[in-house]
């Protein structure tokens, strides 16, 4: 398989992510951006030290991407599906890496629905209600978002999306931040510019700022609804 390329938003998305993986962990990945940890994991030998599964019932091995997403190459074992979701039901990932389409001041996420397109959630409330952690991986906007990196590793917004990821209210509900809390879940928010993390009294904490991103002009400005900062943002 040859990587496909990508815009330099969603690699980032991707690389900031991928330190949420860690050697034991059984993992599941899903299709969009969370393809690139994946492959971040293989790059970087971590593969033999870890278990990606899919939904379709792989256990182990580098799971495809792009239109041959739900295949592995590889795979150690493969199950059918029903057992699989019996598997992350029960609470057997340690961490899920997973897209957003929208997130909401409160922290729950909409990951399907989008208004006049055929919506369908998969298994991604299954997933997301039982891992112990999971993250979220998105562009902070979407619809023409631009983004460069120089080679100090400095982030620069060259021209928004003219789609917001960050919403007052989510359109549907495919994640609650509530069952969360309650669960004890770690949950984290990755995009391209920040990390926001759900805080344990409800919300997002802004809990990590790219370098060269403007904390004000590119992030909370561009909320409809007040963050917390974490202390060590704060000057």
């Amino acid at each position: 398989m040859r990587p496909i390329p990508r815009p330099i938003s969603r690699a980032l998305v991707g690389k900031r992510a991928y330190r949420e993986l860690n050697r034991g962990d059984i993992a599941n990945i899903g299709i969009g951006i969370p393809e690139s940890v994946a492959l971040l994991a293989a790059k970087e030998g971590l593969l033999q030290d870890i278990t990606l599964t899919v939904e379709s019932g792989a256990m182990g091995g580098l799971p495809a991407f792009g239109r041959s997403f739900g295949a592995t190459v590889g795979a150690d074992t493969i199950y059918d599906m029903a057992q699989q979701f019996d598997f992350y039901d029960g609470g057997g990932l340690n961490v899920c890496f997973i897209g957003a389409l929208e997130i909401d001041e409160r922290g729950n996420v909409n990951g399907h629905y989008s208004p006049k397109k055929l919506a369908g959630i998969g298994g991604f409330a299954n997933i997301t209600q039982s891992t112990k952690k999971v993250v979220f991986c998105a562009t902070f906007t979407s619809g023409g978002l631009e983004v460069s990196q120089d080679a100090e590793g400095n982030v620069k917004i060259l021209r928004e999306g003219k789609y917001r990821k960050f919403v007052n209210r989510v359109a549907s509900v495919s994640f609650s931040a509530e069952n969360a809390l309650n669960t004890g879940q770690e949950i984290f928010y990755v995009t391209e510019r920040c990390v926001f993390k759900l805080h344990k009294e409800g919300g997002l904490l802004l809990d990590e700022v790219s370098p060269g991103v403007d904390i004000r002009r590119d992030i909370l400005d561009l909320l409809p609804f007040d963050v917390r900062i974490a202390r060590h943002l704060i000057s």
